[in-house]
């Protein structure tokens, strides 16, 4: 079989042919070149990971916490009164627009 230069230098290098361009008689097994398989984390770790991630957290004082609490929730109650107003609203337009007399 008539190669050229630069298919014999692919074969040499994927190992399927000697350096003369004569093919292997076997294609030579290389080790993956992939990254290394990570052991799983024991339990014991992994908890003592998730304390120190825990420790690093900035945690609201009692005066953020009581102040972001009430936001929240006049918000869900203006939203709540906004979506109620607008479905009786929406509700009374279509009865009085299918109403029959």
């Amino acid at each position: 079989m008539s190669m050229n230069r630069q298919q014999r230098r692919q074969l040499k290098k994927s190992g399927d042919a000697h350096a003369d361009g004569s093919p292997t008689a076997q294609r030579r097994r290389q080790a993956s070149s992939g990254p290394p398989k990570e052991t799983r984390t024991g339990p014991g770790e992994f908890v003592g990971e998730v304390r120190g991630e825990l420790r690093k957290v900035v945690w609201p004082s009692r005066e953020e916490l009581i102040n972001y609490s009430v936001v929240v929730f006049f918000t869900i109650v203006f939203l709540t009164a906004i979506i109620a107003g607008l479905d009786y609203l929406t509700g009374e337009g279509v009865l009085q627009l299918f109403k029959t007399d």
